[in-house]
């Protein structure tokens, strides 16, 4: 994701990048672009971020939600008053707390599997009879199913519980519904208050144990592809203060679209979305953050990549509504 990003940034010719990079990962990026490759002691990490961020326009975030990473990460730019090209820390709370999410989805009228809460010392018994065999275990904040596990009985029960804990840290643990369907996900541009969408995505999720994201197909002809677009829209304006790009994960049953997560990042969709679009994602994502939303863009590529970020396959794609 931080190579395509920063490839995309960079083409639009009117920005000086920096970007960190790990000594053990270095990117392959253009030349233009400065690496500053953080230092491995945490705190000399952070004294660089924060003197980055600091003297920085903008900061674009590429981070999961896991353990907080991405809001902490956020709330560490806003103490430097550096603006940030996503959502702020307070959205992304809001967003990636799963156990809370629930709530915000129903009262937008919004479909979304029966959630329910675990903490240290919980009796397990009580809230899956609440909600019933098979059951999600996952982390109450998570990021590409690290630690999602589906239990059919009791015994996979406890398996789940105890690998969903490792997965979350000091965080709960949640026991949700399990809705049978095609795992998609549609990608969205959002400036504070509303959201416009760029593409329905097909999810290759394999539910292993734990479950393991496999990347996507995008864009993705389904009969249900509307609804999901609707149901993401509504999901956004659910949580406002979401900016730039976002992604929301859905289930598609045969007659509606469930709302599983929001996620207030770029994604891993990204990769695929780019090289369906004849747009450049980033700056439209740019313009989005100062406010400026486009208009719905017509993929003309159907494009399927991994998880790792790889693109295994490119074909031209007309749109219904270019047959229209």
């Amino acid at each position: 994701m931080l190579q395509a990003l920063v490839t995309d940034l960079s083409s639009i010719g009117c920005h000086q990048i920096v970007t960190t990079a790990d000594s053990r990962f270095p990117p392959a990026l253009p030349s233009a672009v400065d690496v500053v490759t953080l230092p491995p002691a945490p705190n000399k990490r952070e004294t660089v971020l924060d003197r980055l961020m600091a003297s920085a326009d903008a900061v674009w975030l590429i981070a999961p939600e896991t353990n907080r990473c991405l809001e902490r990460l956020a709330a560490r730019a806003e103490r430097q008053r550096a603006p940030l090209l996503g959502g702020g820390a307070d959205v992304i709370r809001r967003a990636s707390d799963k156990a809370d999410l629930p709530r915000r989805l129903a009262r937008a009228g919004l479909r979304h599997p029966a959630t329910r809460v675990l903490t240290l010392g919980t009796n397990d018994a009580r809230p899956v009879r609440e909600i019933g065999f098979p059951v999600v275990v996952k982390p109450g904040r998570g990021a590409g199913c690290e630690g999602v596990c589906l239990a059919r009985s009791a015994r996979e029960l406890r398996r789940a519980v105890m690998m969903a804990r490792r997965a979350s840290g000091r965080g709960p643990v949640l026991l949700q519904q399990y809705v049978a369907g095609q795992a998609a996900s549609v990608s969205l541009l959002a400036d504070g208050r509303r959201a416009v969408p760029l593409t329905v995505n097909a999810q290759a999720v394999r539910r292993s144990w734990p479950f393991s994201y496999r990347g996507g197909l995008t864009p993705f002809d389904h009969p249900l592809a509307t609804r999901a677009i609707e149901a993401a829209l509504a999901a956004c304006e659910a949580l406002p203060g979401l900016r730039g790009f976002v992604g929301v994960d859905v289930v598609l049953t045969p007659t509606d679209a469930v709302v599983i997560e929001v996620n207030p990042r770029l994604t891993t969709a990204y990769i695929g979305v780019r090289s369906a679009l004849e747009e450049n994602v980033a700056a439209l994502a740019l313009a989005a953050c100062a406010g400026v939303l486009p208009a719905p863009p017509v993929a003309r590529r159907r494009v399927r990549f991994t998880a790792a970020g790889r693109i295994v396959s490119t074909e031209p794609y007309v749109s219904e509504r270019d047959v229209a």
